[in-house]
């Protein structure tokens, strides 16, 4: 989960990379963020840009990438607590290049449209969260589901969506637990989700995700991060024990040697070979459970 724990071991392997979070933030050019995305062999052309998806409470403004010809399954790309920015919009448009229709969206939008952040703004600056916890506070589940629908509803009613398919969801830090959510809550249409470095996943609530798992008939992959699973080691095994009594479908790993965040390639804690292995995860996931 983003706190100051969490900001504190990205600072010690900033200075193992002999970096300050002033260096890290000067190299994140629009160029150098798409540069840390590899290549997808025999990529699908693909066409992307901002689309307005009515809620019932207002307007999403969402990124749409998919490819130029053809009807293809549906993915809800939900950003982490920074948001929708420019490296969340090329990983959009990575996975349609792949062959899926897929939407970033706004979780914001009811408090504010487009970007929150700039490239290089990390949470670490206590400037930026005191920018950002407002938004996140005004998030709810209620919120989670409401807004899911819709974008469940916008794929399926899109030329490039097939509602024959079954949508995919992906979510990072607080919005891994959307993932759950969603798939507990629409198992008609929810086929698979994608938790990464998701925060919350296993509490002692009565809200707690993981006791979700009865109602999810999706394909999960939750991956965590190793400081999250250092400072939580008991997530993973409830988890385990939750999908299992429920005879569910996850894969669930603790990715070694990755902090929190380690998957956006816009982020201090990115891992390059590990975020490409998760991803990897990712497609065989979506090529199994949305087919």
């Amino acid at each position: 989960m983003c706190d100051d724990r969490t900001e504190r071991d990205v600072e010690r392997m900033l200075r193992r990379r002999g970096l300050t979070r002033r260096e890290f933030s000067a190299t994140l050019t629009t160029a150098a963020i798409a540069a840390m995305l590899p290549p997808i062999a025999s990529a699908t052309e693909i066409k992307a840009g901002e689309v307005m998806v009515t809620t019932p409470d207002g307007e999403a403004d969402c990124w749409l990438a998919h490819p130029v010809e053809g009807r293809h399954a549906g993915v809800i790309l939900w950003p982490d607590i920074k948001g929708i920015r420019p490296g969340f919009r090329m990983m959009g448009e990575r996975l349609a290049q792949s062959g899926y229709t897929v939407l970033v969206v706004n979780p914001y939008y009811r408090s504010v449209k487009g970007d929150v952040i700039t490239p290089g703004e990390e949470f670490s600056d206590p400037a930026v969260r005191e920018r950002l916890m407002p938004y996140a506070r005004s998030l709810s589940i209620e919120t989670c589901l409401t807004d899911g629908a819709a974008f469940i509803q916008y794929l399926d009613a899109h030329p490039a969506g097939d509602p024959e398919r079954q949508v995919g969801t992906m979510g990072y830090c607080m919005t891994g637990s959307y993932t759950m959510r969603l798939a507990a809550a629409y198992p008609q249409r929810i086929g698979a989700g994608a938790s990464f470095h998701g925060g919350g996943l296993a509490t002692d609530r009565e809200d707690s995700p993981h006791l979700l798992a009865p109602q999810i008939d999706a394909g999960m992959l939750i991956a965590i991060a190793a400081n999250d699973d250092e400072r939580d080691p008991e997530d993973k095994v409830l988890l385990r024990q939750a999908f299992d009594e429920a005879g569910g479908r996850a894969e669930i790993e603790v990715y070694e040697d990755t902090l929190h965040g380690w998957c956006p390639p816009d982020g201090a804690a990115h891992h390059p070979e590990q975020a490409e292995r998760a991803w990897q995860r990712m497609l065989a996931l979506f090529e199994k459970e949305l087919a």
